[in-house]
């Protein structure tokens, strides 16, 4: 593969432009207020809410000086309620930097994606916006109560996988920063300890699990996510409910098919399925409403990663003590994750459904994560590695093997689920295997930009398109353009090509 063509080099040059153009910050406050996935009054005012933590006067002096003043009549700064249920009309919750959003639809700072940006940042040099990514997310926990799914208020209930510790390392890495560090680890380990007390807390297996706060439909869902005859996402989820028979876990629990009504527990599963990023699949049953019940392999090796970094960080400020307690929980974890998600006869880690007390057999991308995370042994990592077939497509990894209309399943790929298996295999010494799937990939990225011109949210790796016209059946059918997440991948992929064909 010749790295330095004109395709790769202008999707690089793509890539670098579109940083401030997917940057939001207060000088564009408007631009940042705006967003398409929620009614809006024709003429009306965006919300901008502060936290009741701030000192709000002192907030809305800096953005009234800041923020033009035409821009001004288009927003109404406003105090965060103490509870998410009391906002009069759904908006923006402020944060003090800039951010970069993954485009489209999705003009806000999302709590998992923010790590896939920043490493694109910091391959493009873009440092002060890389560290101000860090810090948004830091302010979020102190401000907020945790990472949140995104800075928008029908977002205050949820979180997204936790990468917050990856963040703080690669900017350390970076800056050597030890004051820094020492300030910061109080909010770190704060959003460590959301994923480790209940409802997030799975005691009969000491693992932890997806379980999103709030009551009712996802405001953001009910409003944006129809398709060409009207239906929601939830009316369509009803149809197929009626239409067919679901064997993967109990209907009855989360619909009633007298009344045609979804439950209150589904709408807990459908937000707690979004906390996973993973939004939707059929990981968990159809529509991974039944996410409440798994303890996912995903959310465990992304806490034992976490639980690695604070030893790490204890390492670098010089507190043992805290090292060796840092290390006994990332090898407690451990020990759980290879008791109740490896599963030796398939070769794969599979979630964990501790209600039934089984294993789901549900091929999925996220059994590379221990890769990723160091945390398999050589027998393992060689049994993923012989499972590399089941889910390599010509244009990179699949999600999984099954074709259920979900965005999140076959014939899909996604960034992060190739840079986390690309990633894992090096760790592990498989170069073949990783530079092959990273190829396939960036391939697939270079061609379909010749195409379009952009670089999307997701692409059909079986068909090398980012062309998904019909295909998504359930949630939002469209492809968004940016694209946060695949920007950095990318140029991550595209360094490792470089490295290995160094080598």
């Amino acid at each position: 593969m010749d790295l330095t063509s004109p395709a790769i080099s202008a999707v690089k040059a793509y890539i670098k432009d579109h940083w401030d153009k997917l940057t939001r910050s207060h000088t564009d406050l408007v631009a940042a207020a705006y967003d398409e996935k929620v009614a809006h009054e024709q003429n009306g005012t965006w919300p901008v809410y502060i936290s009741g933590q701030e000192d709000i006067e002192q907030v809305i002096t800096t953005l009234t000086t800041s923020v033009p003043e035409a821009d001004l009549k288009q927003i109404t700064i406003q105090p965060l309620p103490l509870e998410a249920d009391q906002c009069t009309s759904h908006g923006l919750l402020y944060l003090p930097g800039d951010y970069v959003v993954p485009g489209g639809r999705f003009n806000e700072l999302y709590g998992w994606d923010a790590y896939f940006i920043m490493v694109g940042l910091m391959h493009d040099q873009r440092y002060t916006l890389a560290k101000s990514m860090v810090d948004q997310l830091l302010y979020q926990v102190k401000h907020y109560g945790t990472v949140l799914n995104a800075n928008r208020t029908y977002y205050l209930n949820r979180s997204q996988p936790p990468l917050l510790s990856r963040m703080v390392l690669r900017w350390f890495d970076h800056a050597q920063d030890l004051d820094w560090l020492k300030q910061i680890l109080p909010d770190l380990e704060s959003y460590y300890y959301y994923w480790m007390v209940p409802p997030h807390l799975n005691q009969s297996t000491g693992l932890s699990h997806y379980f999103a706060a709030g009551e009712g439909p996802a405001p953001e869902v009910l409003y944006s996510e129809r398709d060409d005859q009207g239906r929601t996402h939830f009316d369509r989820i009803k149809a197929f409910y009626r239409n067919h028979e679901v064997t993967d876990y109990d209907v009855s629990w989360y619909y009633d098919p007298d009344t045609d009504e979804l439950n209150e527990l589904f709408y807990r599963g459908d937000r707690s399925m979004r906390e996973s990023g993973l939004d939707p699949t059929n990981r968990f049953g159809p529509f991974s409403i039944d996410v409440i019940h798994y303890a996912p392999v995903c959310l465990n090796v992304l806490l034992y990663q976490m639980e690695k970094d604070l030893a790490q960080i204890y390492q670098q400020l010089d507190h043992p003590d805290m090292v060796d307690r840092w290390c006994d929980k990332a090898a407690y974890r451990k020990t759980l994750i290879n008791r109740y998600l490896w599963d030796q006869e398939s070769g794969f880690y599979l979630d964990y459904n501790f209600r039934g007390s089984c294993r789901r057999p549900y091929d999925y991308a996220t059994t590379f994560y221990p890769l990723w995370a160091g945390l398999a042994s050589p027998h393992q990592a060689q049994r993923l590695v012989d499972n590399l077939p089941k889910l390599e497509a010509p244009g990179g990894l699949r999600t999984s093997n099954f074709v259920s209309g979900n965005q999140w399943d076959a014939p899909f790929g996604w960034a992060p689920l190739q840079y986390f298996a690309i990633k894992g295999l090096l760790h592990y010494g498989y170069q073949q295997e990783a530079l092959r799937l990273a190829e396939k990939f960036v391939t697939l990225l270079v061609n379909d930009f010749e195409r379009c011109g952009v670089l999307l949210e997701k692409y059909d790796v079986e068909r090398c398109s980012g062309d998904l016209t019909g295909q998504i059946k359930f949630g939002y059918s469209t492809n968004e353009v940016g694209f946060g997440w695949t920007n950095g991948v990318f140029l991550e992929l595209l360094a490792i090509l470089e490295q290995g064909q160094g080598s």
